[in-house]
């Protein structure tokens, strides 16, 4: 951590000193809103689940828009190399700007709490399931936010990043909704391997542990890959 912070604090300051949190934060919360508002008056509704089952969906884009410079733009910029040359490790610095993006999505998530706050004072709020499906969110994003930063460590194109991120979430968010054209033997295979297979689970107030080791495990592993692919640049 005594290495790891400082690139957390410097990476999180930094994206608030340009508009791409706030230009984020406003087309998240008002697309998030208005299935939550449309779910609210036209269906009459006192629930956040539609919104909540949603945000998974307008994370594919908005994630990799958020990690897409994280490491990309320190090649571009040839900063990478000052940062190696420091007494930090790839990995600390892969975890430094990953715990800053996961910052910023849980600020965005926490926001959403406004919806939670007014169904539960019009209506019958379902906590359980509520709180569960905010829990699923951190962990999918988690997920996504190790993708993404993995996409980054791949380029020094930012689009090309943002574009090689959206492409491998979106997989692994369409393996479960594909079952159909999968042979039989590996149906459950694929299923397992959907990452929205595991929110629904979560979503539905059922924390599972294999739903959380999935998680878990996957984000371990595409940061593992962010740091290997730092690394092969001193090959």
């Amino acid at each position: 951590m005594h290495n790891i912070w400082p690139i957390y604090r410097k990476e999180l300051k930094s994206y608030f000193n340009s508009p791409i949190a706030y230009i984020v934060i406003t087309v998240f919360l008002l697309i998030s809103g208005w299935f939550f508002a449309t779910n609210f008056f036209l269906m009459g509704q006192a629930t956040v689940r539609t919104a909540l089952s949603v945000i998974p969906l307008i994370f594919i884009i908005f994630v990799p828009a958020i990690t897409m410079r994280s490491l990309a733009e320190e090649k571009k910029s040839g900063t990478i190399e000052l940062l190696m040359t420091m007494p930090t490790r790839d990995a600390e610095i892969v975890l430094g700007k990953f715990l800053a993006a996961l910052t910023l999505l849980a600020i965005y998530l926490a926001f959403t709490l406004i919806y939670a706050l007014t169904a539960s004072l019009l209506g019958n709020l379902d906590e359980g399931p509520t709180l569960a499906g905010y829990l699923g969110l951190l962990l999918l994003g988690g997920v996504y936010v190790a993708v993404g930063i993995f996409a980054s460590s791949n380029s020094e194109n930012q689009i090309v990043a943002f574009i090689i991120g959206i492409a491998i979430i979106f997989v692994f968010f369409m393996l479960d909704k594909a079952l159909m054209f999968v042979p039989g033997p590996l149906v459950s295979l694929f299923e397992y391997l959907s990452v929205d297979y595991h929110f629904n689970s979560i979503s539905r107030g059922v924390i599972d542990t294999r739903d959380i080791v999935y998680y878990l495990s996957l984000t371990t592993f595409a940061l593992a890959l962010a740091v290997r692919s730092l690394e092969s640049r001193k090959w």
